[in-house]
């Protein structure tokens, strides 16, 4: 049809008029119909029969379903577009319905209790006062006069009254609330929540003289009764057990599927069929390793599938191992008592408006609280940052603005007050500094996406340990609490095999240290990950062991030329390494495949590393 495509010979005008004509919508009905008139989005053409309608796309449906009242039916559709034209007005119709449906619950649930004295009162108000207009209810518009002497027209002219005053006085409403919208730059999908719907419910509820809550009843009372709220409507889903199965390579993180757990005993066994299943679907020959939490059901699930595939790793998750250790010394004597100084000291302050003010009056504006990846990170990085105004807070302290201040002079302002003027305090905030310092730095690396970590877990994690011995000055009575935290949350999880030989195996660390080819411990490990990676082939084994890393030791082949020194800088990507230098070496495959990114691993989630 002309309508349907330009005419031949017509050029790029008959092209540009078609296209105008065709409105750029989803709506199904704009496959058979065109605009008859640009600037009329209404007057709607069917490409089938040329009928002609000015009520829309939606009539222009009807015509070609045969479908509603007053439509002349189209006699040239295609029994196919009839039936997707009766498909589309029924789906339409049943969104309607149960939006309407839905509104309508929420709105009845919504219920204002007062006190039937409250309700009298009330009523008298708003009788008693001549300037109070009389209240249209909901059925009103509805309803006729219950008058003998009217005749039917005269009621029914009555009843359209009703209904004309109702419309106007709603139009007056609205016209407030799109003032408040427009004036505050309320994003408009914002009225179609049903918190909005609830909330203009509930005002209508509530009639005349309604006041509104204050900025700070929003900030204080209400907020707590708000979170409160929430918080038990989350119970039921927190007791949800839910365990999530993600694939990674070196392009990114895929989620595979859920799996809902609440009635199931989350035993090894049961975590090993869960996991097993998975790397079916996958593919065994395609999966590296496994990361999980350290929880013991998952440990023994790790023995487990060891047993049937022993070619596969399974590792714990390094985020949540190094937050063990903070945790674990979080938790000494020595320096608990800081952190909860520290913690007692900014609740206080932020628990109050006015100490807030102060304190980023003398702050220029700078919070001391700095969120982090887990508790006992966000405890280190406020401290550092308590530290960095340690000058800002004592002057604070001593200032009148804090000491004039009602809530200073309670028992936790005082006990604020005494906190910041401490020295000791101080003190033992500059030693926690330095014993979490390296540990947080190790789980900034793993925990962040800036590069592959793998390579780097072990040789980060040494270099702390050693800087963590320099802050007790190397006596080894003062360090020697946290060394067994440390080595004890290390040992089996991030001390393995896959991790010794990602160690060996980064130049960054062996080629500045080569040392590290004859520490009998690293060489061990390294050997007894080629004979997991390599399980059952003797061949791939030897070449991996027996000259492959004497070639990479040694830098010989294409390990000698002057590029290959880039791979001795902490920015290198290691995983690179081997496609680079060496294709056709059995390391090649061990290199590509190890040095995937560490994953910080929510609780119960299982990465699978292809």
């Amino acid at each position: 049809m002309s309508d349907a495509a330009p005419a031949a010979g017509g050029g790029t005008e008959a092209t540009e008029v078609v296209n105008h004509l065709k409105r750029k919508s989803s709506d199904i009905g704009w496959e058979w119909a065109r605009l008859c008139d640009p600037n009329d989005k209404n007057k709607v053409k069917c490409l089938f029969c040329g009928q002609e309608t000015s009520a829309g796309i939606n009539r222009l449906k009807q015509h070609l379903a045969h479908k509603g009242t007053s439509i002349v039916k189209c006699p040239k559709v295609p029994e196919e577009v009839k039936e997707k034209c009766i498909k589309n007005l029924d789906e339409i119709a049943k969104k309607k319905k149960d939006k309407q449906q839905h509104d309508r619950e929420v709105r009845e649930n919504v219920q204002i209790a007062t006190g039937e004295e409250d309700e009298v009162v009330e009523v008298e108000s708003i009788v008693g006062s001549s300037s109070t207009p009389k209240k249209l209810g909901p059925m009103d518009k509805f309803t006729r006069p219950i008058d003998p002497k009217l005749s039917s027209a005269e009621a029914k002219r009555q009843q359209n009254i009703n209904e004309a005053l109702w419309k106007e006085r709603t139009h007056q409403v609205q016209r407030y609330v799109a003032k408040w919208v427009y004036t505050h730059a309320i994003p408009f999908n914002a009225c179609d929540n049903d918190e909005f719907k609830e909330m203009v419910e509930a005002i209508g509820q509530f009639g005349p003289g309604f006041q509104p809550p204050t900025q700070y009843d929003l900030r204080g009372r209400l907020l707590e009764e708000e979170h409160a709220r929430t918080k038990s409507l989350l119970q039921d889903h927190m007791k949800r057990s839910i365990m999530n199965l993600c694939t990674n390579t070196s392009e990114g993180t895929t989620f595979i599927k859920s799996k809902e757990m609440s009635d199931v005993s989350h035993t090894s066994e049961v975590i090993y069929e869960l996991v097993d299943k998975a790397i079916e679907d996958v593919g065994a020959e395609n999966v590296v390793q496994i990361v999980t939490d350290n929880a013991s059901n998952n440990m023994g699930a790790k023995a487990l599938l060891q047993a049937k595939r022993p070619n596969i790793f399974w590792s714990s998750c390094a985020t949540h191992t190094i937050n063990l250790m903070l945790q674990g010394i979080g938790n000494l004597a020595k320096f608990k008592k800081t952190i909860d100084q520290v913690k007692s000291f900014t609740i206080f302050v932020y628990g109050h408006h006015r100490t807030l003010a102060c304190l980023r009056s003398f702050t220029l504006k700078r919070e001391i609280i700095r969120p982090g990846v887990t508790r006992f990170a966000t405890a280190y990085l406020t401290m550092q940052s308590m530290m960095e105004k340690k000058d800002c807070l004592r002057k604070m302290v001593v200032d009148s603005k804090w000491e004039d201040l009602s809530e200073v002079k309670t028992k936790k302002g005082k006990d604020a007050t005494a906190t910041v003027l401490n020295i000791q305090f101080w003190r033992n905030v500059s030693l926690c500094l330095k014993v979490f310092e390296p540990l947080v730095k190790v789980l900034r690396l793993v925990d962040g996406d800036v590069k592959p970590s793998m390579g780097y877990v072990y040789g980060e994690l040494l270099k702390a340990k050693k800087e963590i011995k320099e802050s007790f000055g190397n006596v080894e009575k003062n360090y020697r609490d946290v060394m067994a935290i440390v080595d004890k949350k290390m040992k089996n999880r991030l001390d393995c095999p896959l991790h010794v030989a990602a160690y060996l195996l980064n130049p960054y660390y062996s080629y500045n240290n080569p040392a590290i080819f004859s520490d009998s411990n690293v060489v061990e490990k390294f050997m007894q990950c080629v004979e997991t990676f390599y399980h059952d082939n003797d061949d791939k084994q030897h070449g991996a062991v027996n000259v492959d890393l004497e070639i990479f030791q040694k830098r010989q082949g294409n390990f000698s030329k002057k590029m290959a020194k880039t791979c001795e800088r902490f920015d290198f990507n290691p995983g690179k390494l081997m496609h680079q230098f060496c294709p056709d070496l059995s390391l090649q495959l061990i290199l590509s495949r190890i040095f995937c990114n560490q994953f910080c691993t929510c609780f119960e989630t299982f990465h699978l590393i292809l």
